[in-house]
């Protein structure tokens, strides 16, 4: 991900291996990731048995939370385009049991790949 994609908000889609590695330790047997995307410093990780939400917070970014969503849990979801005065791009996620959904900006058009990702998992697993 070039600097200045991360200073606006645009997300890339990063290579799996490296974020494989990086989550081997939350990660369970048999699981692989998929895909992953990055926006500034949260990811969006694709694996064969879940989503997760990494948010990686404060200023060296050691805080992690880990927001794993079940891809049998997800009971629908949305995505909002930018406009011409409105930049940024949503992704709505609904989660069985929730009645607000989990929202994620983005800044460009890498919101596509993202939910035809999710429609990927949700609607063949």
């Amino acid at each position: 991900m070039g600097f200045f994609d991360g200073l606006l908000g645009n997300a890339t889609e990063v290579d799996i291996d490296k974020i494989e590695e990086e989550l081997q330790i939350i990660l369970t047997d048999g699981e692989e990731v998929q895909r992953a995307y990055v926006v500034i410093r949260d990811s969006y990780v694709f694996t064969n048995k879940r989503l997760l939400l990494i948010d990686k917070q404060g200023m060296t970014g050691k805080k992690i939370e880990y927001h794993s969503i079940p891809y049998k849990s997800i009971t629908h979801f949305s995505i909002e385009t930018a406009g011409h005065f409105d930049f940024d791009a949503e992704l709505r996620v609904w989660v069985a049991g929730n009645q607000e959904p989990i929202i994620k900006q983005f800044k460009d058009k890498v919101i596509y790949n993202v939910q035809k990702a999710l429609s990927y998992y949700v609607l063949n697993l």
